[in-house]
């Protein structure tokens, strides 16, 4: 019986990604643990393995396909002693929503929609061989549950006046399908609900939307902007920051933190790092950072304010064990925070040499899940653009932020004297649903304390 291999899910809030590029090709052999493909997500590229042994029938799914819904089959293997032509013929049909590779899509000026959106000349070409119409959204069931259906399959049942949830699905794990439209269609099977009218008042209730996308193209002259359409990281930021400032009751506190002591320290810890031979000579084994230091003062405030350590859900505050310290890492076009896990119990060279290799990654797209999902905490940095100070956006589930502006030269009073002191503000964003302001303001306070003693964070 042939072996379908399936898009997987490569973390909890996957639910689709692109396949851009086979390692296997059909009539190779292949076994548990192989690796046979690299599938990109919104933030990663990670690579696929066999779960079967077989050899690969067929291919379902070109390399270079996008938006390749998570089940959907993408090869069919042949199981020991099966005739493979026979196994390519008796696997499921590709996936309806696959994507033309992106070697095809690059012929095109732009994507249909925005071609819609900016209304350009008339097309060259018929509509019908344009590529596919855009999905309709995907439907729910009258209890609020998600149907899991085919773009094609919406769209059909749209036009036949089907009710999705009236229909069975006979794709991979119950998905709606072309087939099981047109059965029902044939059958007579149960026809949707006319949409209700929205009373006035409850026109009234709605949010206000924003102007639409082709009423904001109508502002600028045609010929005077090109489109960027949105990949799936700024998709996914966009999603993740619309969600956190619609739901989070979040505030802002302040802190004005003496840098001073702790350059010198990171200059006399650097200046006595050991040596280490390398193919290009020897070099220090660590060079500390300033953020180094940040991101080690944040995981201890956290742990002598453990009730600040916590994140929000609907029926309790999870209190976590550990301070697992994001730190934000621009790269091309997106932003990415990986994860430095037990950060309160690491040495200040270990979070050093432990961020550089995060950061390295993330912007070769080969971080794990693991290495960036979750976290309770986050530092942004931007001090070194010459930024005094700025507020970020509470990234959940985290509860808290750090936002980091350039150390600057200042008169400061010590001792009863005005002398001159490096001076770095830190603004910390709260979640108040999880952290009152006394607690957020401890939290602060804990922070500029590690930071003007550094001695503290080596021992």
């Amino acid at each position: 019986m042939p072996i379908n291999i399936t898009m997987p899910a490569l973390s909890p809030t996957m639910e689709e990604g692109n396949l851009t590029k086979w390692l296997v090709k059909e009539g190779d052999k292949v076994g548990p643990g192989d690796v046979i493909a690299e599938i990109e997500t919104d933030k990663a590229t990670m690579e696929v393995e066999a779960v079967d042994e077989g050899v690969v029938a067929k291919l379902v799914v070109p390399a270079g396909s996008e938006a390749v819904k998570v089940n959907a089959v993408i090869a069919i293997l042949a199981a020991e002693g099966e005739d493979v032509a026979d196994a390519a013929k008796g696997g499921d049909a590709a996936p309806e929503t696959a994507e033309a590779p992106k070697q095809e899509a690059a012929k095109a000026e732009a994507p249909k929609e925005e071609k819609t959106e900016a209304a350009p000349a008339k097309a060259e070409k018929p509509v019908a061989d344009q590529g596919p119409a855009p999905s309709t959204p995907a439907p729910v069931s009258k209890s609020g549950e998600r149907i899991f259906a085919s773009p094609l399959a919406r769209r059909l049942a749209k036009d036949a006046g089907l009710d999705l949830s009236a229909v069975s699905g006979s794709g991979p794990h119950g998905r709606i399908v072309k087939t099981d439209v047109e059965k029902a269609a044939s059958s007579g099977g149960a026809k949707a609900a006319p949409a209700a009218v929205p009373s006035a008042g409850a026109a009234a209730a709605a949010p206000a939307k924003g102007p639409s996308d082709e009423n904001i193209l109508k502002l600028f002259a045609e010929g005077s902007y090109e489109l960027l359409p949105h990949d799936g990281m700024r998709k996914t930021i966009a999603s993740r920051l619309t969600e956190s400032t619609q739901t989070v009751p979040s505030y802002t506190v302040s802190m004005e933190c003496e840098l001073d002591a702790m350059l010198k320290l990171r200059a006399e810890i650097n200046a006595s790092a050991p040596v280490k031979k390398t193919e290009k000579g020897e070099v220090p084994a660590f060079k500390l950072s300033v953020n180094d230091f940040i991101i080690k003062a944040m995981a201890l405030a956290l742990r002598d304010v453990p009730m600040a350590n916590a994140s929000w859900t609907s029926t309790a505050r999870v209190l976590h064990k550990h301070a697992d310290v994001g730190v934000a890492v621009s790269i091309p076009d997106g932003l990415i925070t990986p994860i430095v896990r037990n950060a309160e119990t690491k040495t200040l060279s270990a979070i050093s040499n432990e961020v550089k290799d995060l950061a390295k990654r993330a912007r070769d797209k080969k971080l794990k899940p693991e290495e960036y999902q979750g976290g309770t905490t986050s530092v942004s940095n931007l001090g070194m653009f010459g930024v005094s100070s700025f507020t970020s956006i509470v990234n959940l589930p985290q509860a808290s932020i750090v936002s980091i502006g350039a150390g600057v030269e200042k008169p400061v009073v010590r001792g009863g004297k005005i002398e001159v002191g490096t001076v770095m503000t830190a603004t910390f964003a709260f979640d108040h649903r999880v952290i009152d302001g006394a607690l957020g303001a401890e939290l602060a306070s804990a922070f500029k304390r590690y930071i003007e003693n550094p001695m503290g964070m080596l021992v």
